[in-house]
């Protein structure tokens, strides 16, 4: 199967400080992979370079044969690459439905954006019933259903969700996770960066196992780890 996304030996940091040390990943056509580790060793920052939200100092990004590792965020964004980062509500004062109709910003996306807009009210019933509501005043849970509807509202070839669960009640998360579920059996594309490797597993084909900044493992369906495995991978051998 052919790769819609291939990042190879990507550097990066902020400033002087160096956080991806050459990591190579891939995505093939119509697959879901996940993205775990300890926090703080450059998950999030490998998808803001995926993004075009902070430039690689090394290394190249392709995007279904398009090299995008120098483009603008609105140009990979025009192109199907959407990352939906966490409860991010970029115009807080705007209504709910007003941010998701701007969300469809490019012409490929502004093609069949009001049939977009009820599958998305079908996948968040909340933002329906809110979308007269400005988008500041949403709880966090809401915040993160309005981030990932916007960007449904793009059109993405491949979706980013950079720990879309994070810091919400049980009952948000399990309502969180039966969307995301959704939006993969429709076959989008999917990267995601979860903490909990179980919803990985059952979510994605492939993970990738990141620490210091560097590939240290990769997981499919034929070397699945156990939960006792997984503890270890955060933890080390003291999990035990």
């Amino acid at each position: 199967m052919s790769k819609l996304l291939d990042v190879q030996g990507i550097r990066a940091g902020y400033g002087a400080v160096p956080v991806l040390h050459g990591i190579d990943i891939h995505l093939s056509k119509g697959e879901a992979i996940g993205l775990f580790g300890p926090n703080g060793h450059g998950k999030s920052t490998l998808l803001r370079v995926i993004s075009g939200l902070l430039r690689p100092s090394e290394g190249k990004i392709a995007f279904d044969e398009l090299d995008v590792t120098d483009a603008r965020p609105a140009t990979i964004v025009a192109a199907g690459l959407v990352h939906a980062q966490q409860g991010n509500a970029m115009f807080g004062d705007m209504g709910v439905e007003e941010t998701l109709e701007l969300s469809a910003f490019s012409p490929r996306a502004r093609e069949g954006w009001k049939e977009r807009l009820e599958e998305v009210h079908a996948l968040f019933p909340r933002l329906a019933e809110r979308r007269r509501q400005r988008a500041r005043t949403l709880s966090g849970g809401e915040r993160q259903m309005l981030s990932i509807g916007c960007a449904m509202m793009c059109a993405p070839r491949l979706l980013i969700l950079d720990e879309p669960t994070l810091g919400l009640s049980p009952r948000l998360k399990s309502e969180l996770r039966e969307a995301i579920d959704t939006i993969a059996k429709k076959g989008v594309p999917l990267i995601v960066v979860e903490q909990d490797v179980e919803f990985l597993l059952a979510l994605t084909q492939r993970l990738y196992l990141i620490e210091q900044g560097e590939v240290v493992r990769e997981i499919d369906q034929d070397n699945t780890p156990d939960h006792q495995e997984i503890m270890d991978m955060y933890f080390g051998e003291q999990a035990h």
